[in-house]
């Protein structure tokens, strides 16, 4: 198995208020958190956002699918086509607004894979976008995105056979939307 990383910050941070890839979280972009969580597992790495935010972390960047509308989906595709180019079999994604994500997230996923097409982590609730994608199914999601009634991306992944792995702490998927949320984390690791 070679797995691909890619973090997805292509969100306009609308509920943020400014771009939160870059938003300093305890002395580093919280970007660069979402970027460790997936280096021990991953072989290469890459950023699904825009070139100048790829630039400033020193990633490549792995674009969006054309055709698809901009989202997750869009990025993931994208990321797909990237990975598969780099002869990579495996993607392992996350947000770039989860600085708290589990060290091992990467392996644990890689462990759980058995039949199902993708593994999807969950703790309390379901985090589609930290999850490990197999490359090959990039057909099959390419037509699930085209759809014009495109399902959420928590249905694709089922649709698609998915399978999900149970993570004990909630807390270690938290999303930063928000400044509050932000101020938070900020809290949490002064802690």
């Amino acid at each position: 198995m070679r797995i691909a990383g890619i973090v997805l910050a292509g969100g306009r941070s609308s509920r943020f208020g400014r771009d939160k890839a870059l938003a300093v979280l305890h002395a580093q972009p919280l970007i660069h958190w979402s970027v460790e969580a997936l280096r021990d597992a991953a072989e290469v790495l890459a950023i699904n956002g825009p070139m100048a935010l790829c630039d400033r972390v020193g990633l490549p960047r792995a674009p969006d699918a054309p055709g698809v509308p901009p989202g997750p989906l869009a990025g993931v595709l994208g990321a797909m086509g990237w990975a598969a180019g780099r002869g990579c079999s495996h993607l392992l994604t996350a947000p770039c607004d989860t600085p708290f994500l589990p060290p091992d997230m990467g392996a644990r996923l890689a462990l759980g894979i058995g039949e199902g097409p993708a593994i999807a982590a969950r703790a309390a609730r379901a985090h589609p976008l930290c999850a490990l994608w197999r490359v090959d199914l990039a057909p099959a999601l390419a037509t699930l995105a085209a759809a014009p009634d495109q399902p959420s991306l928590q249905a694709i992944i089922t649709r698609l056979g998915g399978s999900w792995l149970d993570f004990p702490d909630e807390a270690a998927f938290a999303n930063l939307n928000t400044p509050a949320e932000f101020e938070q984390a900020e809290r949490r690791f002064a802690g």
